[in-house]
């Protein structure tokens, strides 16, 4: 006896106890149209007739009667109903008629009653509901009725008889009653279906699952014609469905590959492919060639060249785990091969394969041999457990601020930094990285609180950017709030451990009005905080030093090109065409403008590496502050330390707020100018302690370079991190017997 049979005679069972059913109120009102206790032709309760909504008559009978006026047109009655509380189960009945009825450009374009359940703050419920819909003419006035469980929290049901963009024809309806009925039979009725669904969901998944097996072959390959090589109906290649004007099968010599090309900015270019898995298939790994051409990124970072994934359930519905796109950003030289592996979640039958250009300014992407097979799932079950582990350990709870241990105000005196009572600081620490790209932040309170207490540093550099301060940023959707308190707690953290925080606005080449708003904020929110630091301007370059100091234009420059590896496209585009730069000392007037006395640290040009202009009558004005520190950013590869930095150590403090090497060199300086970390390092550490220079290491985030740590462990590297770290904890260095 089968489960759909069981439930009904168990249905037929209950509903013989329900015999006071006929008895209950109903829900809906006049829902026989005809009441009109105002005389103005509109049944009470009911919609104004208007367009294709009316009322008409069968002698004295009156019912509603929509029409089609023109073909694709949406007509709809709409009347809301309240549920009473504690009622779990309704029947809707009521007689219907139809003439002329001719269905729309879809085949769900006809006559029917939709439904929509509300709660009591009148916003949408889910809910499952019936939408009895009718694509036939009627031979004059039926009878129809459907039963439907209430969810707990819905207060209204909202009923709206409609001809769904139909092609012609009029839909009737009269006698329309809510009631509530028993809902022990309609649950099981429901259950009886819902059994029976989730039964044949699971036998069509074992089939797909079994022909992928059977399809995968020894070699486990699940892509097929990968490698784009059969051609299949329409001139398109085999299995990959027809192909759009901005996606095309190209040939070079004898092989063949996809290409995608951006015919326009900002347009969505993608293929979808699915992808069934053989049962019991924990992990995957996806290969592929690949070339990228003419590439410029969109708006946003992640307006790039991607491959998207998502998996579907046996009811082709999405499930949560999604592998994380494999994204391209740079413009390949040839093809190159990539790889990514990933667990397949539970319950998971279908991988949705997308490579797209998603949104960019332009670009071709060529694309070849795909291929997807299982693989083992052991070693990536335990980076996933290695990763949940790391990411438990990354969370920091915020602290409240406990004035008690918060460092002393800082102010300068000739060319040292001091303490409110006049004690000489020399400030060591790192940069804590992310914040400068990423309105969310990437482990910085944790990596915060490693680089105080473990790897003694008494000054944290943060950098941050003023579109996130804002909450500009398309992520972001509470106007830079959670952003700010990010700030917030990472400069509590750091005030409540006795140490200072060197807020750096990450901006490049010359500032500009936004910046001044920007302090305006910032030093208002920090006025006169004792642990706060501001660095106002983090890399000046190519312009002059009466521009740097008091604003001009600033043209078109042939650095350009190394400064493309920092800023966005619009930022690019700017820049080209020049712009107004306000002047470093308008910054230092911001921030004194606000009432903040807190110590400023300003960069000279050349990346905030040349101080010589300060020396030679351009250093800023500072009548109303604590004093201003002058940064210099020193990498390997940047000579004459002496002349370009130590030329205004006799008069100021500085601050090297970048500096670093690692064995690769960078691909934004000349290779053959840059030494080699493993001398330079130490080097460069002697001659900061030998001139007791401030400074903070750069970039305390394994992937941003040069890096102090390998991974998010913090486990130091060799020839960069592990010679900071012994510098920051006090060990010497030999001071250089001759400065670059």
């Amino acid at each position: 006896m089968t489960v759909l049979r069981l439930a009904c005679l168990a249905a037929a069972f209950i509903a013989s106890s329900w015999a006071n059913a006929a008895d209950k109120p109903a829900l809906l009102s006049n829902g026989d149209f005809q009441t009109d206790a105002d005389g103005d032709g509109t049944p009470d309760g009911w919609p104004v007739p208007k367009g294709g909504l009316g009322y008409a008559k069968d002698g004295t009978n009156v019912y509603l009667h929509l029409t089609s006026t023109k073909p694709d047109e949406m007509v709809m009655a709409y009347r809301q109903v309240r549920i009473p509380k504690g009622v779990k189960a309704v029947e809707l009945s009521w007689k219907q008629r139809t003439a002329d009825l001719k269905v729309g450009k879809q085949s769900w374009f006809d006559a029917r009653i939709m439904m929509q359940w509300r709660d009591a703050a009148n916003e949408k419920v889910a809910g499952s509901l019936p939408a009895p819909n009718t694509n036939r003419n009627s031979n004059g006035w039926i009878e129809k009725s459907v039963t439907f469980l209430v969810p707990a929290n819905a207060a209204y049901l909202e009923l709206m008889p409609t001809l769904f963009q139909v092609a012609s024809g009029t839909f009737d309806l009269d006698d329309i009653v809510l009631k509530e009925t028993d809902a022990a039979p309609v649950e099981a009725e429901a259950k009886a279906k819902a059994d029976a669904a989730e039964e044949k969901r699971k036998k069509d998944a074992e089939k797909r699952q079994a022909a992928a097996a059977t399809k995968a072959g020894k070699d486990g390959e699940l892509i097929a014609n990968g490698d784009f090589q059969t051609e299949g109906k329409g001139g398109a290649p085999d299995k990959w469905g027809a192909l759009k004007d901005d996606l095309s099968w190209e040939k070079e010599g004898e092989n063949r590959f996809l290409r995608l090309k951006s015919p326009t900015p900002g347009k969505l270019i993608m293929l979808y492919r699915t992808i069934d898995l053989p049962k019991n298939t924990k992990a995957l790994e996806f290969k592929w060639s690949q070339r990228l051409a003419n590439f410029k990124r969109g708006k946003e970072n992640y307006f790039d060249a991607r491959f998207m994934f998502q998996w579907l359930d046996a009811a082709g519905k999405k499930m949560p785990g999604e592998p994380s796109p494999a994204a391209t950003s740079k413009n390949t030289e040839g093809w190159v091969v990539k790889s990514k592996s990933f667990l397949v979640p539970e319950g998971a039958i279908t991988l949705v394969l997308m490579p797209s250009l998603f949104q960019v300014d332009s670009g071709t992407w060529d694309l070849d041999n795909l291929s997807l097979k299982p693989t083992d799932p052991e070693a990536l079950i335990a980076a996933a457990k290695a990763k949940a582990d790391e990411d438990k350990l990354a969370i920091v709870e915020p602290e409240q601020p406990d004035r008690v241990k918060w460092p002393s105000e800082l102010h300068v005196e000739g060319n040292k930094i001091l303490t409110k009572d006049g004690k000489e600081i020399w400030l060591q620490g790192v940069n804590v990285d992310s914040l400068q790209w990423n309105p969310k932040g990437e482990r910085v309170m944790r990596s915060a609180l490693v680089a105080m207490d473990d790897w003694k540093a008494n000054v944290l550099r943060l950098p941050v950017q003023e579109k996130f301060w804002w909450g500009k940023d398309a992520s972001q959707k509470d106007e830079g709030k959670a952003y700010r308190e990010l700030v917030d707690n990472v400069i509590t953290l750091a005030a409540n451990r006795g140490k200072y925080v060197l807020l750096d606005l990450h901006r490049f080449r010359a500032p500009k009005r936004e910046h001044v708003e920007f302090w305006k904020e910032a030093a208002a929110k920090y006025k006169n905080h004792p642990a706060v630091i501001f660095e106002i301007f983090n890399e000046p370059h190519g312009t002059t030093w009466e521009v740097w100091r008091n604003g001009g234009f600033v043209e078109d420059s042939k650095a350009a090109a190394d400064e493309d590896n920092f800023l966005t496209p619009e930022e690019k585009a700017l820049n080209k065409k020049g712009f107004h730069a306000v002047g470093v000392q308008a910054l230092v007037d911001a921030v004194r403008g606000t009432g903040a006395k807190n110590i400023i640290v300003a960069g000279g040009l050349d990346w905030s590496y040349d101080l010589t202009g300060v020396a030679k009558g351009f250093a800023l004005d500072d009548k109303k502050g604590n004093g201003l520190v002058y940064a210099a950013h020193i990498y390997a590869g940047k000579r004459d330390w002496l002349g370009k930095v130590m030329v205004v150590a006799d008069k100021y403090p500085i601050i090297v707020s970048e500096l670093g090497a690692v064995n690769k060199k960078f691909d934004f300086m000349p290779a053959e100018s840059q030494e080699d970390a493993v001398t330079w390092v130490p080097r460069m550490l002697g001659f900061i302690q030998q001139h007791k220079l401030h400074w903070t290491a750069f970039s305390f985030h394994p992937g941003s370079g040069p890096q102090l740590i390998t991974d998010w462990k913090y486990t130091p590297t060799p020839e960069w991190g592990a010679k900071a770290k012994q510098a920051l904890s006090g060990e010497k260095f030999p001071a250089p017997d001759k400065p670059r």
